[in-house]
């Protein structure tokens, strides 16, 4: 006997094959400058949220030398001095899904998805997306970007660091 297959898609289904709907979320750009020293080490860099006046934070990204052997690259983690203090103390490492290696020099690209990983279930309000460096043999820096949450339409936030980081821009999409 002769079988014959159809197919029949459902609009669901279709709807699917598309892609996904472009996610509210958070789009990073970090630009790690190429000093000129003679001794240059990637930065380890922390990427966090916070709410102003609030202790706890949202880790969002650690970059940092993870592999080194004996796991001697934490050693140097509480060189992050703001992020430390507010939640890299109290962590076991490596942070699942948030670890990775230095990065660089250059423009670094990262983005996050409010449906899933650390911005999930972000509740409205004031923040602040906070990224900190700090090299060996070098110095630290912060930066800050500002932002409301939710928005309407997307926004672009940036700020500059003046030694260890470059330019930071954030688009949030709602």
């Amino acid at each position: 006997m002769k079988r014959s297959h159809s197919l029949v898609l459902t609009a669901p289904v279709i709807a699917g094959l598309a892609g996904p709907a472009a996610a509210a979320g958070i789009d990073l750009t970090v630009t790690i400058p190429q000093l000129k020293v003679a001794e240059y080490h990637k930065p380890y860099v922390a990427i966090w949220l916070e709410q102003p006046g609030q202790a706890a934070v949202r880790n969002l990204a650690l970059w940092y030398d993870a592999d080194n052997r004996e796991d001697k690259g934490t050693k140097w983690l509480h060189d992050l001095r703001q992020w430390w203090r507010k939640s890299g103390r109290t962590l076991k490492f490596p942070l699942d899904g948030i670890t990775g290696p230095t990065r660089a020099p250059g423009a670094q690209a990262i983005s996050f998805s409010t449906a899933r990983g650390p911005l999930a279930g972000l509740a409205p309000g004031k923040y602040e997306l906070v990224v900190e460096a700090a090299r060996e043999v070098g110095g630290r820096e912060v930066v800050r970007l500002p932002f409301s949450w939710p928005v309407k339409s997307p926004q672009v936030v940036k700020a500059a660091g003046t030694g260890e980081l470059g330019t930071v821009t954030a688009t949030i999409k709602p």
